[in-house]
Order: C-alpha cells, then structure tokens, then sequence
C-alpha cells in the first residue's frame, strides 16, 4: 500500500500560505489604517511643518549643500511613495465598506436590486444607468406633481 505523502504536504503548505496571506492582509490593513490616522491628524502636519523649518535653518550650516538638499529631497520621496499606497489601500476599503452598506440598504428595500454591483460596471454603462435613474425621477416627479395638483383642486372644490 502506498501513501502519497507529496499531496499532503502540498495541501498543508498551500493552507498555510493562505493563512499567511490572510494574516499579512490583515496587519497590512492594521498598519495602514493607524498609518492613515495618524498622518490625518494636526500633529503630524505641525510635525511635518517643524521638520521643514528644522531643515531650513540647517541650510546656512550645512552652506546650502548638496547633501543637505538631498536629505529633504529623499525623504519626501520615500514618504510620498509609501503614504500613496497606504492612502490607497484605506480608500479602497471605505469605499468597499461603504459599497457593501449601500448594496444591503438596496437589498432590504423597495429598490431595485439590479442596481447591486454596479460599481464593477465601466463608467459609460454607470452614466447610462445614472441617465436612466434622473429620467424616472423626472417622470415620477412630474407624474406626482400632477396628482398633487389633482388632490390639491379636489380639496378645494370640496370646501367651496
């Protein structure tokens, strides 16, 4: 009788590496949300403002060098690029969040569900629907004013 052993072991490792992906996503997501937070606050822009001004007054120092240049220069640089994928990453998830929000309150309503998952859809397919939406208010609306108006001249022949 022989064992396969290799399958095993493959389906072992394939699960851990999906735990470890889970797992990294997740303290991605952690670091980059206190990252967020914390770049977001008032402090940190005071922070950024005293670096700058500590970086200005070393420039007679340092006899306006080209050192001294590189050091704002490169730092801005890393900081930029990292911030950009944090940023993104926090936006992609409030905006994932708040999709899902938004297709449950669809879900549990009178409204259309075909309107779930749109967001997926090319931005000309979403003014089409967009377009569509305005035209039923349009026509709902004018449609409500006249049986408004209806009511309205209804009560009032009734008290006369």
């Amino acid at each position: 009788m022989e064992v396969n052993t290799g399958s095993h072991y493959r389906i072992r490792e394939h699960s851990f590496s999906i735990l470890c992906s889970i797992e990294m996503k997740h303290i991605f997501a952690d670091i980059a949300t206190a990252t967020a937070r914390q770049a977001g606050r008032p402090i940190t822009f005071l922070f950024a403002i005293l670096i700058i001004i500590v970086w200005a007054v070393a420039g007679p120092i340092f006899h306006y060098s080209d050192t001294w240049q590189l050091i704002i220069n490169t730092g801005t640089t890393i900081i930029t690029f990292l911030m950009v994928f944090i940023i993104q990453n926090t936006q992609n998830r409030d905006g994932a969040a708040v999709q899902a929000k938004l297709d449950e309150l669809i879900r549990a309503s009178a409204a259309q569900n075909a309107l779930i998952g749109i967001e997926n859809l090319t931005e000309d397919e979403i003014s089409e629907i967009r377009d569509k939406c305005l035209a039923r208010v349009k026509n709902a609306g004018s449609g409500a004013q006249k049986n408004a108006n209806k009511k309205a001249r209804t009560a009032i022949n009734k008290t006369e």
